[in-house]
């Protein structure tokens, strides 16, 4: 059985391949390994763009397809017929956390306007809103939103959650309308899909209580950036992005300069505590795949 791989280290750090397994490395740049007629398990590489996910329909014997993003929603117009997909669930969850809480606590206390400060060599002091005694909406509960709430664990603040479905302690997506204007803080970890494209439009956003604050680490047209632009210039809410539409943000944009919005490109994922947890899914998978027994993360259904 052959695999490709993304990374020379990959298999070091698996320790070893099984018996029967040979490996070939394609990191996404440059001409693509022989061996892509023989390829069963494709671990495609992480934010390369649609060129290595293209490369799936010349594959013939492609079985498993993994991905290194927890979202998928670009790979499913690439996946052929047959090929069971497979997404990073787990993997961006202590990035992604730790990035969605920074944009809080940055926003809520003002640090973009320390640090324009500082480069002025000016010493400009003024109360700012704390994140305890906050209440923080994580509007997508599945592992990154559930990753978020831990780590604010000891802020002081209380977390509502909504997901696709209601479970003990968690509220459908048709009760967000009544939970947005309780909440300070509303934060996004959906996954893009029909149902959540547009999700923050203007009645989402006109519902959110005055002086909110939005930060999205989810996907950006999960957000209608017309209408943030409107409610931002209004002065009335606050925005944090990790991911905006368009991507990547063209320099004359007007997010750049929009007031009361922290903007960072799209790193949520993009950490020193990536590639151990990525390694540690691929080993698992190949492993599952190679002993027959169920792969995990598997992509089915409605996404």
């Amino acid at each position: 059985m052959r695999i490709w791989v993304p990374y020379h280290d990959v298999v070091e750090a698996m320790g070893g391949l099984p018996d029967g397994v040979e490996a070939d490395v394609y990191d996404g740049a440059g001409s693509p390994p022989s061996t892509i007629a023989q390829v069963e398990f494709y671990v495609v590489p992480y934010m390369s763009g649609p060129g290595p996910l293209e490369l799936m329909r010349d594959m013939p014997s492609l079985k498993v397809a993994q991905s290194l993003t927890a979202g998928v929603d670009n790979f499913l117009p690439f996946v052929p017929d047959g090929v069971t997909l497979c997404n990073a669930r787990g993997v961006h969850d202590a990035s992604t956390a730790e990035l969605a809480v920074t944009l809080m606590l940055a926003s809520l206390r003002g640090v973009p306007e320390f640090v324009r400060a500082q480069d002025r060599g000016l010493w400009q002091s003024r109360e700012h809103r704390s994140l305890a005694d906050r209440t923080v909406l994580i509007i997508g509960y599945g592992s990154v939103g559930a990753a978020v709430e831990r780590r604010l664990a000891g802020f002081e603040c209380d977390v509502l959650r909504v997901a696709r479905s209601a479970r003990d302690g968690i509220a459908p997506m048709d009760a967000v309308p009544e939970l947005l204007p309780r909440a300070d803080v509303v934060v996004l970890t959906v996954p893009m899909t029909q149902e959540t494209t547009g999700l923050v439009d203007a009645a989402f956003l006109s519902a959110m209580a005055d002086g909110a604050l939005l930060v999205n680490v989810a996907r950006g047209p999960v957000v209608d950036t017309d209408a943030l632009l409107a409610e931002l210039g209004s002065g009335r809410l606050r925005a944090a992005l990790d991911v905006t539409d368009p991507e990547p943000l063209p320099p004359e944009h007007p997010l750049w300069s929009a007031p009361g919005l922290l903007l960072s490109p799209h790193v949520g994922g993009y950490s020193t505590a990536f590639l151990p947890r990525a390694y540690a899914l691929v080993a698992d998978q190949l492993r599952r795949y190679c002993a027959g027994e169920p792969l995990a993360n598997v992509i089915d259904g409605a996404y």
